[in-house]
């Protein structure tokens, strides 16, 4: 399954938009480098790898404007830690 990632820039989120739920990775971008700081999956949603597929979203539309994620919320050092060979997308 997959979904369609919508860059909402006005309120610095990548969003999900799913039934009436929005599954989102909110973010600071300092200098270039894109500063990961919440990643929000609703409890409907839970359990269906979202927040994994959010993310792997979020991070090729990272690569693609020549921009480094850095990873500030739990679930995203997680990810880090589990994916070392996704290091070259994270500053």
């Amino acid at each position: 399954m997959s979904y369609t990632l919508i860059h909402n820039a006005d309120e610095c989120k990548y969003e999900y938009h799913i039934d009436s739920y929005v599954a989102y990775i909110t973010y600071d971008d300092q200098n270039g480098n894109m500063h990961l700081t919440h990643t929000i999956v609703p409890k409907e949603l839970a359990g269906k790898g979202l927040a994994k597929m959010l993310l792997e979203d979020v991070l090729q539309e990272i690569k693609k404007a020549s921009k480094k994620a850095v990873a500030e919320c739990s679930y995203i050092v997680k990810y880090q830690e589990k994916n070392p060979e996704a290091s070259d997308l994270f500053a």
